[in-house]
């Protein structure tokens, strides 16, 4: 009798480990992509205020435009992106033909971008190479200067 008991105790830690796994998969894919979906609205979050801050001309003392608008993305994006700060692109744009310019001259066309950031899923099921990339992307109209002023370097 004792040999049955046993048994059925070897029984149930082989259906345990087989109903833990599966459950302990879904469990991290839920935390897995609900990470995904937080860094998305975050980074959207973070090119926002990074264009915002450019079209007010704004600079951090002893920071030209764009670093300073680089900074600012890096600082609304919760830390995700501190050593990383190379995945943060700002473009300028002419507003009549779309092309590329160098400058941030009132009238052209401000964007601010996160291209490239890498996430590494988190469980170990999914870590196959490359893991997911995401990117975010803002854009406005780089207003003039209420002082009539020349704005100020990159």
């Amino acid at each position: 009798m004792p040999l049955r008991g046993n048994r059925q105790r070897g029984n149930a830690a082989v259906e345990t480990a087989l109903i833990l796994l599966p459950l302990l998969a879904l469990t991290y894919a839920f935390i897995d992509h609900g990470l995904v979906v937080f860094l998305q609205s975050t980074f959207q979050h973070a090119v926002r205020e990074g264009v915002r801050y450019a079209v007010t001309y704004q600079t951090i003392g002893g920071m030209g435009h764009d670093a300073s608008i680089r900074q600012i993305v890096v600082e609304q994006s919760m830390g995700f992106l501190r050593g990383k700060e190379d995945a943060v692109k700002i473009r300028y744009f002419d507003p009549v033909t779309f092309n590329e310019v160098p400058d941030n001259v009132p009238g052209n066309i401000v964007e601010v971008s996160i291209e490239g950031y890498e996430h590494r899923w988190l469980a170990a099921l999914w870590r196959a190479p490359g893991g997911i990339t995401l990117g975010a992307r803002a854009a406005d109209r780089m207003e003039g200067l209420p002082t009539g002023a020349s704005p100020p370097p990159r």
